[in-house]
């Protein structure tokens, strides 16, 4: 189990960034929750609307709790998980009782809770409009919506003249619906329509400025998740998510860091708790810091709330210079690794300077992917280890584990398994087990402390890096950047042992040539 709030030195320099803009009148309250959702125990059979309702209140008590109890500690915005009311595994005919639609709020303003006649069967919309009046907050939660279509004047629409969403919806603190957004990377979900067009969600609020909406797998993928930072400038995200753990690159909250990071946008990330399905991980990150928790070791739900400054567009762009990756601000010189500065050493400050040992190479099958990796060996090294067009360069210093294997894995090329994409990636990886082959296995526990400065010659700009310690307690990179066309991150005294090291690049432009 790892349940983190703030971190020592980072501790400081987020306290710094919250007194700051506190002076400046410009921080606000979050929270998150992390629900263990009540599920129907029979997804697949159709059922009327009554037993829907029923089991969907369950659900919506719980809300309700936390709501109220945020609300107490002055957050001004929730954000509850992706099928935290109704749950998962529905078909397209057995959902139909938990839908209801839900108006295009840029064209209907409606609050359910004022004029619940006015729609008829939306008693849910209902239920959360009252829930942010009551509590003068802003909601944030995933529903399923029906948006009726004609099959004779529309091609796309299905054949039973609905279409069928996975819907965001956003109330304000009157209980008015201020946002509503169509989940567009769907993740083996039958009972859903992908929108016939992708949608650029945004909402504003008085106490932060505006916030981007997107769901759970969205977060792989340009549209609409990069797009609305890179396009529209948004950087508040609220982010409901159902996300399945899968180490050791795609771990919820290891992503979610990233992703904040490398971004520099501020993710509301809330995820459903079912452990036993290995689901978990939800927080509130900043590109400096963040509040999470990961846990796996009972089924009770979470709520985190934190203060959180407000991230204006053109201060971030100011200070941390434009284009993707950003490089983080933290207010402290940032240096070369400590290896590399000792004058008894021969250590430049460009590691490409120094000769790179190309070691044997192996192949493991990691997240699905054939890897090309190679063997860490002795307590210091610099290997290089090319896929394709991608060679990624470490340079690294370790205390000696003889029982943990480490390897420097690389792939470039399209990801087939539960999803389509194109991917490029570095990663220092503790394996699961003594053999190469083992190195794609899952393990989230390590001893051996790695300072390290990996870097590679992607061919895009869309790297997001993450860094993860032993017992899911998340790192971050002491430097990341671009370098003489290179993307790289460096790490020294790190407290915990690292389990993963990766710069996760992703290749959007050519997901569809693919």
């Amino acid at each position: 189990m790892a349940s983190h709030i703030l971190g020592d030195s980072s501790a400081v320099l987020w306290l710094c960034h919250v007194l700051l803009a506190q002076a400046l009148g410009r921080t606000y309250m979050a929270a998150v929750y992390e629900h263990r959702a009540v599920l129907n125990p029979n997804p697949g059979q159709p059922l009327g609307r009554q037993f829907a309702l029923e089991h969907m209140w369950q659900n919506l008590d719980v809300f309700e709790e936390q709501a109220a109890a945020a609300a107490k500690q002055g957050a001004q915005i929730i954000v509850f998980p992706e099928d935290g009311i109704h749950g998962f595994n529905y078909t397209r005919e057995s959902i139909a009782g938990y839908l209801e639609t839900v108006p295009d709020p840029t064209a209907v303003r409606w609050s359910p809770c004022s004029e619940p006649e006015r729609v008829p069967h939306t008693e849910v919309l209902r239920r959360l409009s009252c829930m942010a009046k009551k509590n003068a907050i802003y909601v944030v939660a995933n529903m399923p919506d029906r948006q009726d279509c004609d099959i004779l004047n529309d091609a796309r629409c299905p054949l039973d003249g609905r279409y069928q969403f996975n819907t965001d919806v956003v109330f304000d603190t009157s209980g008015t619906i201020v946002a509503r957004y169509h989940k567009q990377n769907l993740y083996f979900e039958a009972a859903f329509d992908t929108p016939p067009e992708c949608e650029h969600v945004t909402f504003d609020t008085p106490f932060a400025g505006r916030f981007g909406v997107f769901t759970c797998f969205d977060i792989l993928f340009y549209e609409p998740a990069v797009s609305l930072v890179e396009k529209l400038g948004v950087r508040q995200l609220v982010y409901p998510t159902a996300w399945m753990n899968q180490l050791p690159l795609l771990a919820a909250v290891q992503f979610q860091r990233a992703f904040s990071h490398a971004a520099g946008v501020t993710l509301l990330a809330a995820n459903v708790r079912a452990a036993g399905l290995g689901m978990t991980g939800s927080g509130i990150f900043t590109p400096w810091q963040e509040v999470y928790q990961h846990n796996t070791e009972n089924e009770d739900g979470r709520l985190l709330v934190s203060e959180v400054p407000v991230l204006d567009h053109e201060e971030i762009n100011h200070r941390r210079g434009r284009g993707w990756p950003l490089e983080p601000f933290s207010g402290q010189e940032l240096l070369q690794p400590q290896f590399c500065q000792e004058e008894a050493r021969e250590c430049r400050e460009d590691p490409n300077q120094r000769p790179a040992s190309y070691s044997s190479t192996s192949t493991a099958l990691m997240m699905y992917d054939n890897f090309t990796v190679a063997p860490l060996e002795g307590p210091e090294g610099n290997l290089m280890v090319c896929d394709k067009l991608l060679c990624c360069h470490l340079l690294y210093r370790r205390t000696y584990e003889p029982n943990e294997l480490y390897v420097l894995g690389v792939f470039s090329g399209l990801h087939v398994v539960h999803g389509t994409y194109h991917l490029e990636v570095c990663a220092l990886v503790r394996c699961a087990g003594s053999t190469l082959a083992s190195c794609g296995g899952e393990t989230d526990h390590a001893s051996t402390r790695i300072d390290f400065h990996l870097q590679g010659n992607f061919s895009t700009r869309h790297v997001f890096p993450s860094l993860l310690g032993s017992g899911m307690q998340l790192d971050r990179p002491d430097r990341h950047g671009q370098k003489g066309g290179k993307v790289f991150m460096s790490r020294t005294g790190m407290r915990s042992g690292l389990v993963t090291a990766s710069l996760y690049g992703r290749v959007y432009e050519k997901d569809n040539k693919s």
